[in-house]
């Protein structure tokens, strides 16, 4: 314990007398302060003051940690580490709350929010404000106001009442009296036999008031058991018809207890069922499978140019609606499919006068990768990713419809909660499935909201559900339990599973005071990381995945049967070839007139098309298969149609006959220009349509009379890159920036601290004061630094017009310039003389 002597008299000497490891600490849990590089410590200590850097401090604590705050917040000030622990503690001294006391109270010191001694805590202004309790911001305890702030605006003469009422003497003065008062709400014995002489209707009245809201309504004339603690100050008047129960009275009712309920330890993450670990990394390698190919699914959707992109952005609900039926998912589920291939950098508007969105470049080379590796891809993006999908259909602040692909969409919090989910899904032993309710429960006690309590509509509670649900789509857990690649991406060893990476329930062998904290894997943070982590679980995922198959079963009703994934280039081939009918473990095709047709039109002749099955099926060709190839093609392009508007030209002119005869033709507006030739209105789109339509089987032709092939032709958007992430607040600072930090924060504030000599006038400058001194005074004691060696204190302006004061030992003088050690950037510098706003001796006794 230091003495009182030394005992810091602010945040900035608190911070001052800090190693550089706290510093490295303080600024890695409070990025926010470092940016940009405060110039001292006084400066840290300030922007460690204000309120957007406080709130944001608080928000990062967690339950005990918070409880902790906000009883220094209704303690006396200063308090002792004692009081204090008394609050939290209560009369009994709670012995767990005990344990855990020490490293919140470390919590709160590292992050700045308290400072001084054990006999003199403080908590930081801003933060007292923003906790204590107020009539317009109760505070989270319940507690009122203390009987001095009770009885501010109070005439003496009824103060002195009150004292006399309470069987106190009277006194000469109103601060001794509201002393006197104090003294006696919180002495134990004395308020124990006041409270005896109580009616029993009285101590009903504050048994309602103790745990809070502290403030009731009295009537003009109040009911005697009113009167009766009114007129000993157990309740003050706040204002006409208001009375309040003071602090001390309150914490007297609940024997010194500021929270009804203290909560020091974690609750424990609860397993629901559990599996062994090689079915659940079975059940997450197939969903891995289902993402694949579900993500080439939804591309292939949209092959030659996808939905056309709103005007405010984003996918409509018709094209989401749309893109739902096509994956044979719900609409929720459509769109999550949609913002991971988005996130992933696979699909992008084409920036096109007519937006469409459409795959990117970079999606051809995924297809390209191995399928264990374009997995990793989708689930890193996944974890990174602050668009979150779940939001898809629900308002934001305006009132508009949040869309698919659409703005407003990206949640800063979401990275941090995934990876914390997952963690602790990890920290439960191999196959175990947790209940969700006690993952929400924990989340909360990390990251409660002040004066809150858990709600299904905070953000961190929805985002933790989506997570535990698209975490199971993506196949990052199975079954509910997290899988050994999941693990893997997390960055997180193998046997963290099996031993636990932290507490997970009562039984742990832990220690109360280490069992309170949560224990958080870090997430990889450099690309470095990220890519090993990736390449780990991509390896344990490869093994568990199917083979591609180059083979299927034809079956004699039309039907071939893929019996697990098929090779790309087959898999190609036979989606145009056939219809696809049903997915699963094994997936069956269904070959069409139209289908084959289609083939045909593709290029494919029969032959080509026999020669295919034959190479790939492991059954022989059907009959009834080779029936209807050799059938559609007999008949493909024995009518041609081209572009006249349009016509129908064909060899047998009974078959024109036979068209012209048909009503159903009628809409096409054709007539006889020959014996086989006829013309159209329609387009020739439109004509095939119709004539196919009609049971025919017509095929395009060009200008020169040629069939015409028709391929898909793939839509590609200009190169895109994945869209970045929106941080919450600064960067996490990696080592190399926080020792630069430092180091300048070190020396400027031995630059801003050190004593200076006085002038000539006998002026001293004081902290933060830039020196003063005429052009020729700056270049004569430069001139006599050099030749002497001594450091001297410079104010210096820069390009930018940013003014800093340094401490320097000029090395030389010349041509306008000061060359010179600058003990602020701990290197030499060259500084213009027209920039020095002036110069001053450092004190003797300086080094």
């Amino acid at each position: 314990m230091s003495p009182e002597t030394t005992a810091p008299r602010s945040l900035a000497e608190a911070l001052r007398a800090r190693d550089d490891a706290s510093l490295s600490a303080l600024l890695r849990s409070r990025p926010d302060l470092i940016t940009p590089v405060p110039t001292d410590l006084t400066q840290l200590a300030t922007r460690a003051g204000t309120r957007a850097s406080v709130v944001r401090a608080l928000e990062r604590l967690d339950r005990f940690a918070l409880q902790t705050a906000e009883a220094l917040a209704v303690a006396p000030e200063p308090a002792t580490y004692d009081e204090l622990l008394g609050l939290l503690a209560g009369d009994d001294g709670d012995p767990t709350v005990t344990a855990a006391y020490p490293h919140a109270l470390g919590t709160l010191r590292e992050q700045a929010l308290v400072w001084g001694g054990d006999d003199r805590l403080r908590l930081v202004r801003t933060a007292r404000e923003l906790l204590a309790p107020s009539p317009q911001h109760p505070s989270p305890t319940g507690l009122g106001p203390t009987v001095g702030e009770s009885t501010a605006g109070m005439s003496p003469g009824r103060i002195q009442e009150i004292v006399a009422a309470a069987g106190l003497p009277s006194t000469h003065d109103s601060v001794s009296a509201v002393a006197s008062l104090s003294a006696l709400f919180s002495d134990r014995a004395r308020m124990s036999n006041l409270l005896d002489e109580a009616p029993a209707e009285a101590v009903e009245v504050l048994s309602r008031l103790v745990w809070g809201p502290p403030y009731g309504q009295v009537t003009a004339e109040p009911a005697a058991h009113l009167r009766w603690l009114i007129g000993r100050g157990l309740l003050l008047p706040t204002g006409p018809g208001t009375v309040v129960l003071p602090r001390e009275v309150a914490l007297h009712l609940r024997a010194g207890r500021a929270h009804r309920v203290t909560e020091p330890v974690a609750p424990a993450v609860e397993a629901a069922t559990t599996h062994r670990p090689q079915v659940v990394d079975a059940a997450a390698a197939g969903q891995a499978y289902t993402t694949l190919a579900t993500v080439e699914e939804l591309l292939k959707d949209w092959h030659e140019g996808g939905p056309a992109v709103l005007r405010a952005g984003g996918l409509s609900v018709r094209d989401l609606k749309r893109t739902a039926v096509a994956l044979d998912v719900s609409e929720p589920v459509a769109a999550f499919w949609v913002e991971l291939a988005h996130a992933a950098g696979l699909v992008a508007s084409d920036g096109e006068a007519e937006e469409r969105y459409a795959a990117t470049p970079a999606y051809d080379e995924w297809l390209e990768l191995p399928s264990a590796e374009r997995w990793t891809r989708l689930a890193s993006a996944w974890l990174a990713a602050t668009r979150t999908a779940g939001l898809v259909g629900g308002r934001d602040t305006k009132d508009r419809t949040l869309s698919a692909l659409g703005p407003g969409l990206d949640r800063s919090a979401a990275p941090e909660v995934r990876h914390r989910v997952l963690t602790l899904l990890a920290a439960l032993p191999e196959g175990a499935t947790p209940a969700a309710d006690s993952v929400l429960a924990r989340l909360y006690w990390e990251r409660p909201q002040r004066g809150a309590r858990p709600s299904p509509e905070d953000l961190r509670a929805r985002l933790a559900r989506w997570t535990l649900s698209e975490a199971e789509l993506l196949g990052v857990t199975g079954r509910g339990a997290l899988s050994a690649q999941g693990r893997a991406l997390l960055g997180l060893p193998e046997a963290a599973g099996a031993k636990g990476a932290e507490p997970s329930g009562p039984g742990d062998k832990l220690p109360a005071h280490k069992r309170h904290h949560p224990v958080t894997a870090p997430a990889p943070h450099s690309p470095a990381e990220r890519a090993a982590a990736a390449a780990r679980a991509s390896r344990l995922l490869a093994p568990l995945l199917p083979e591609p198959l180059d083979h299927v079963l034809l079956q004699a009703d039309l039907t071939a049967v893929a019996p697990g994934p098929l090779e790309r280039p087959l898999a190609d081939t036979l989606g145009v070839l056939a219809d696809i009918e049903s997915k699963g473990g094994a997936t069956v095709y269904r070959f069409t007139p139209g289908s084959v047709r289609r083939a045909l039109d593709a290029g494919r002749s029969a032959s080509d098309l026999h020669a295919f099955l034959t190479a790939h099926s492991r059954t022989p060709i059907p009959q009834p298969l080779t029936y209807l190839i050799d059938d559609v093609a007999r008949r493909h392009g024995h009518l041609r149609i081209g572009a006249a508007s349009a016509y129908v030209r064909c060899d047998d002119d009974a078959v024109l006959s036979e068209i012209l005869a048909d009503k159903r033709s009628q809409g096409l507006g054709l007539r006889r220009l020959a014996p086989t030739v006829l013309a159209a209105q329609a387009d020739p789109a439109a004509l095939l349509a119709g004539l196919r339509s009609m049971g025919f089987a017509p095929a395009a032709e060009s200008a020169e009379g040629d069939v015409l092939i028709t391929r898909a032709h793939a839509h590609r958007t200009p190169p895109r890159t994945a869209p970045e992430p929106v941080p919450e607040g600064p960067p996490v600072p990696d080592a190399t920036l926080l020792g630069a930090a430092i180091r300048a924060i070190r020396a400027g504030d031995l630059a801003s601290t050190t004593p200076r000599k006085a002038d000539a006038a006998g002026h001293r400058p004081g902290d933060g004061e830039l020196p003063r001194t005429s052009s020729a005074e700056t270049l004569a004691t430069m001139q006599a630094a050099v030749m002497t060696g001594e450091a001297v204190w410079i104010g210096y302006v820069n390009a930018e017009g940013a003014a800093s004061q340094r401490v320097i030992a000029p090395i030389r003088v010349e041509g306008g310039f000061v060359t010179a050690y600058d003990h602020t950037a701990d290197e030499v510098r060259t500084y213009p003389l027209h920039r020095v706003t002036g110069v001053a001796e450092l004190a003797d006794d300086q080094p």
